[in-house]
């Protein structure tokens, strides 16, 4: 079915939601292992996938505690991590035009993959039918195979013997790197990296990450500079 306004087939938008849905909700499995090897309960893993659902705070909060992060420094640095997903909200909050009474659930699922898949689309009813198709997949995948990680995670033993500790990096680098397409981008993602790992072995646990949240005002304020530079030497050019 094709809407009326123009916009692509229902069918289409469906598979591409369920496409990335799928795709990143299996990622849950290293999350649920991460977190039990971490020293999380069954019950604590399976309410941060419930209640905080956005993958990289939540990755960043039991990798700070498995370091021996204080809990509150490790809060903060998934804090700050989440905090990107209250400016998605102002984005979707106009393109998909939802009755008040649905927002705050449909806030739950503001997360990277929906506002991706959502922004994609070419009229409201596809955005409504991507958002909607993207979180409802994700979310009960991402929890479904949290609860598996982290049960799978008892039987398996000792994580680290296996490599898992490196699991939740891993998949958040490969949800990361398609999405640095700019040149300002990749020098955020760069000096965030040379500032966490540099940083790991004098800062406490959880810290690191703060300070890497630095490298977006420092790229920004770099292009800044050098766009205001090229502006004025082509404005004495003109003179």
């Amino acid at each position: 079915m094709r809407s009326d306004d123009g916009g692509k087939p229902d069918a289409a938008v469906v598979r591409d939601a369920l496409g990335v849905g799928v795709a990143v909700g299996l990622s849950g499995f290293a999350f649920g292992v991460t977190s039990a090897g971490s020293g999380l309960t069954l019950l604590q893993t399976c309410a941060l996938s419930l209640l905080v659902f956005t993958g990289a705070s939540q990755f960043a909060l039991v990798g700070a505690l498995a370091a021996g992060g204080n809990p509150l420094t490790a809060a903060a640095g998934a804090f700050f991590l989440g905090v990107r997903n209250a400016f998605y909200g102002l984005r979707l909050s106009q393109l998909l035009a939802l009755p008040r009474a649905v927002r705050p659930f449909a806030a739950q699922w503001v997360i990277d993959e929906t506002t991706a898949v959502a922004l994609a689309q070419p009229t409201r009813r596809s955005v409504r039918i991507g958002f909607t198709v993207t979180g409802l997949t994700l979310y009960v995948l991402w929890n479904l195979t949290t609860l598996l990680g982290a049960v799978g995670a008892e039987a398996i033993g000792d994580t680290d013997a296996w490599g898992l500790d490196a699991a939740g990096p891993a998949v958040f680098l490969a949800l990361l790197a398609p999405m640095l397409k700019s040149t300002t981008e990749r020098a955020v993602a760069g000096l965030a990296i040379v500032l966490g790992l540099g940083l790991l072995p004098v800062l406490p646990a959880g810290v690191p990450v703060l300070v890497a949240a630095l490298a977006a005002p420092a790229a920004l304020y770099v292009e800044g500079r050098r766009r205001m530079k090229t502006t004025d030497n082509g404005a004495r050019e003109e003179r």
